[in-house]
């Protein structure tokens, strides 16, 4: 039975891999079952043994990623007393954008991501990617809304257009970057707009 179930995770693993790597290179709605099959080394029953279709095997690649962590909310709520929460906000971006620099597998990932057309029989991904963003920008909002109770943000933002600018900045660098060939320091420059869009939140 041990082996068994080894072997189950190991043709998993493999048809994970393989999709990954077809999706990259070809586009989810270009890359057929049989494909994937073909370059795992496995027959289309296994696929539909662990996978009930396309859109199931690519949400496995989605949480297996742990993309979340693209809206930059994977952190614990600032809680220590008279901690800046802006400066919480500031450390967890620049913190992405190194992690994401350094990750190629995160990078092809984010990439097959932006490039798929999320509707029809992948909008379940859509739904999951649309949850996920909700909860982030609101924990994210919360983060904001410390900042303001504590009159540290700036008068000419509401923690409410603070969070989606800051949101907005993130996913635009980020997808900059992956889709027009690393053109730049993400790490460096990403950091520096991040910093500066920050300033503009601080109260003087």
């Amino acid at each position: 039975m041990r082996r068994t179930k080894a072997e189950a995770a190991e043709t998993r693993c493999s048809i994970l891999a393989a999709a990954e790597k077809l999706f990259f290179e070809k586009g989810v709605a270009n890359s057929t079952l049989d494909e994937i099959a073909a370059a795992a080394g496995v027959t289309r029953g296994a696929i539909y043994w662990h996978f009930a279709s396309k859109s199931e095997l690519f949400l496995e690649l989605y949480n297996a990623a742990q993309l979340p962590r693209v809206n930059i909310a994977d952190v614990e709520t600032p809680s220590e007393e008279g901690r800046d929460p802006l400066s919480v906000v500031e450390k967890m971006a620049c913190d992405w954008l190194q992690m994401l620099e350094a990750d190629r597998h995160r990078q092809r990932l984010l990439s097959i991501l932006i490039r798929t057309n999320l509707t029809d029989e992948f909008q379940p991904v859509r739904d999951e990617l649309d949850k996920l963003d909700h909860e982030h920008t609101l924990y994210l909002e919360s983060i904001l809304e410390r900042a303001a109770n504590d009159n540290r943000l700036a008068a000419a933002w509401t923690p409410r257009s603070a969070s989606r600018t800051f949101k907005w900045l993130m996913k635009g660098i980020c997808w900059d970057w992956l889709l027009y060939g690393q053109k730049f320091d993400l790490s460096k420059d990403g950091s520096d707009k991040v910093k500066r869009l920050l300033a503009s939140f601080r109260s003087s």
